[in-house]
């Protein structure tokens, strides 16, 4: 009995401990990446502000090419959205919102995830003139783990785990428009 009280009292001293401990890691989180690419900025940004259009570079929209999408309001206009409903656990049901534009500047998303896991993210992309020519792309994600889940943000590796995928979706946009 004495040893079942000592592991039960020792299992509760380490949840406490955890506990004290997400007290003090950060609950946000933020990743962006960045390309250059070679197309006058009206260009990029007549491009990137439609939803429809991420189908071509983002790869989450790649993932499950049978996940059913849908589409409402006015495409590249705030309050436009986009859903998605895949069977795949890496993505899920969701959708995203355009929430605010700075015509050829910039376009902010909210992103509401339903499965796996709920939560309420925001996005952006950012355009900016290089040259005549050459536009450089920022596009970054940001968001909000509450207490006490905020303890996973350190193995998850946001940055990482996000960062590979907006790279990687960049990488593809760029492919797109300088064909």
């Amino acid at each position: 009995m004495k040893i079942i009280k000592k592991i039960l009292l020792g299992l509760f001293g380490i949840i406490v401990l955890v506990l004290l401990i997400a007290l003090f890691l950060p609950k946000e989180y933020a990743v962006e990446r960045e390309i250059t690419i070679n197309q006058p900025k009206d260009s990029v940004f007549n491009y990137i502000k439609y939803l429809k259009n991420q189908d071509s570079f983002s790869v989450w929209f790649s993932k499950d090419p049978a996940m059913k999408k849908t589409f409402t309001g006015t495409d590249g206009t705030i309050g436009a959205i986009a859903g998605w409903d895949s069977k795949d656990k890496n993505v899920g049901i969701g959708e995203q919102e355009i929430k605010k534009i700075v015509k050829g500047e910039r376009i902010d998303f909210e992103l509401r995830f339903k499965v796996p896991i709920e939560s309420t993210d925001n996005a952006y992309m950012i355009t900016e003139a290089i040259s005549p020519n050459k536009t450089k792309v920022k596009w970054g994600f940001n968001g909000k783990m509450p207490y006490p889940m905020n303890l996973m943000l350190p193995i998850l590796n946001m940055e990482e785990m996000l960062g590979k995928d907006l790279q990687d979706g960049l990488n593809n946009l760029k492919a797109v428009l300088e064909k």
